[in-house]
C-alpha cells in the first residue's frame, strides 16, 4: 500500500473514531426529541421552539392513559399521544396548536392505520375548554364527552382518530372563533405532526367535524390540497355546521327574551369577527356587554349561558342603540363555509336544530354545489343540534360512510 492511500485510511479510521468516542460529533447531528414538559407547561413553546420547524412538524408529544378522571384518552385506543404541533395563523405567523392523537389496538394493517382528523363543536374560548386539557368535573366536559363513544367506535374499527384543540384553544393567544382559515389549517396540520410522529400512518384520511367543527372540516377540506399535497383526501363530513354569520347578524336586532339563550355564541363570534376586522369589540357593544367580555377568555361555553353572564340578555340588546355590525361585515361574511372542495361531502343537519338552523344548513348546500362540490346532503327529521351526532341511525349511516371512503388504497 502506498504512502498516499495509508494516509488517508488513518485519517478515515480517525474521523470515524471521532464520531464514535467525542460528544458533539456526527451523533449530535440527529435531533433528539424534545422532552415534553409537565402539566400546563406543555402548551406553551418558545418562539423560537415554534420556529424550528415546518407548519406541521412536532414540537413535543407525551403518551396519556386512559382514566375515568382523564377524559382525554379514548377507552378503547392502544396509545393516545398529546402533541404540541407547529401552524400559521391566518396572517402566516408561527404558532403552536395541541391536540392528540389515538391509536386502535392490534397490528396495524398493511399500508398503515387509515386517519380521520376529527374538529370539534363549540367548548368556549378560555384555555380550559380545550378537550385536551379536559378532566372529571371541568366546565367543558359537556361540550366534549358527548361524541366520546362516537370517534371511540371510530377507533375500534381500526381508524386512528387526531383531535386538534385549535389555535388559541389550550396554547396562548386568542381564540380564532369560526375563522375557517385558522380551525381548518389546525385540522389539517394535525394531520401533518401525525405522521411526523408516526410516519407509517397510512396516508388516506377524512376530515369530520360538528357544529362549530362542521364549519372547520369544510374549511380544512378546501386546504388539504395544497397544505398536504401528499395525504389522500378521501372526503369530508360534516354534521350541522354554522354558516352564514352574516345574515345571522343582520338579524339580531329582532331576537328579543326568547331567544337569550343564543347571546353568548352572538357575543363570541362578534368578538371574533371584530377581531379579524381589527375592531375593538367592545365599541359596537352596550356597557353591559362591554363589560363582560373578557369572560370569554375565562370561562367555557355553558358558564357563558349563566344568568349572572350573558343567560339573562337578550341578542337584541348587544349591540349599541342604532350601532350596526357594518364595520365588520366582510369578516362575518368571510366566515361563510362556502369553499370549493375536491373530495366528496356529506352534510348531516337535524331538522329539529335551534341552534344551527337547517335553513341556513340547507342554503350551504346549494352554495357548495354551486361551486362544484360533490355534496351528499342528509337532513333527518326529529333530531337536534346534539343528536344529529348520537342517534344511532346516524351513526350506521356515517360509520358506513367513513368504511366505504377509506376501503381500498
Amino acid at each position: 500500500m502506498s504512502a498516499k492511500k495509508r494516509s488517508v485510511r488513518l485519517l478515515v479510521l480517525t474521523i470515524s473514531a471521532a464520531t464514535v468516542l467525542l460528544p458533539g460529533a456526527a451523533v449530535a447531528q440527529a435531533k433528539a426529541p424534545v422532552k415534553a414538559p409537565a402539566g400546563g407547561a406543555f402548551y406553551t413553546a418558545s418562539a423560537k421552539q415554534i420556529k424550528a420547524g415546518k407548519p406541521g412538524s412536532v414540537i413535543w408529544s407525551r403518551e396519556i392513559k386512559y382514566s375515568a378522571a382523564g377524559r382525554v384518552a379514548l377507552p378503547s385506543a392502544s396509545r393516545t399521544m398529546l402533541v404540541l404541533y407547529r401552524s400559521l395563523d391566518p396572517k402566516g405567523k408561527p404558532i403552536a396548536v395541541s391536540g392528540t392523537i389515538d391509536l386502535p389496538k392490534g397490528k396495524a394493517p398493511k399500508g398503515g392505520w387509515k386517519v380521520i382528523s376529527w374538529a370539534h363543536g363549540t367548548t368556549g374560548a378560555a384555555d380550559s375548554c380545550a378537550p385536551s386539557r379536559n378532566v372529571a368535573g371541568s366546565p367543558a366536559t359537556a361540550y366534549i364527552a358527548y361524541t366520546t363513544a362516537t370517534y371511540d367506535s371510530w377507533v375500534k374499527a381500526g381508524y386512528a382518530v387526531l383531535r386538534t384543540d385549535y389555535e388559541g384553544l389550550g396554547t396562548p393567544g386568542p381564540h380564532r372563533y369560526l375563522v375557517g382559515r385558522s380551525e381548518g389549517r389546525g385540522v389539517v396540520d394535525i394531520a401533518l405532526a401525525a405522521h411526523d410522529l408516526l410516519p407509517k400512518l397510512s396516508k388516506s384520511w377524512l376530515i369530520g367535524g360538528h357544529s362549530q367543527g362542521g364549519h372547520a372540516a369544510l374549511f380544512a377540506a378546501s386546504l388539504a390540497p395544497k397544505l398536504a399535497p401528499k395525504l389522500k383526501l378521501k372526503g369530508v363530513y360534516a354534521f350541522a355546521p354554522a354558516s352564514h354569520l352574516y345574515e345571522q347578524g343582520q338579524a339580531i336586532g329582532n331576537l328579543g327574551d326568547a331567544y337569550k339563550g343564543l347571546t353568548a355564541l352572538a357575543v363570541l363570534i362578534l368578538t371574533s369577527a371584530a377581531r379579524e376586522a381589527g375592531v375593538d369589540p367592545k365599541s359596537l357593544v352596550t356597557t353591559e356587554i362591554a363589560d363582560k367580555i373578557s369572560k370569554l377568555e375565562e370561562l367555557c361555553s355553558g358558564q357563558l349561558g349563566a344568568d349572572n353572564i350573558f343567560g339573562d340578555i337578550a341578542p337584541n340588546k348587544i349591540l349599541k342603540p342604532g350601532e350596526t355590525t357594518a364595520s365588520i361585515d366582510n369578516a362575518l361574511r368571510a366566515m361563510n363555509p362556502n369553499v370549493k372542495i375536491k373530495a366528496p361531502v356529506l352534510i348531516l343537519q337535524g331538522l329539529d336544530d335551534n341552534t344551527v338552523i337547517a335553513g341556513f344548513t340547507l342554503a350551504l348546500v346549494a352554495e357548495l354545489r354551486a361551486s362544484g362540490d360533490k355534496v351528499t346532503y342528509d337532513a333527518v327529521p326529529g333530531l337536534t343540534h346534539m343528536s344529529i351526532v348520537t342517534d344511532p341511525a346516524v351513526e350506521a349511516r356515517v360509520s358506513k360512510w367513513i368504511k366505504s371512503k377509506l376501503a381500498g388504497g
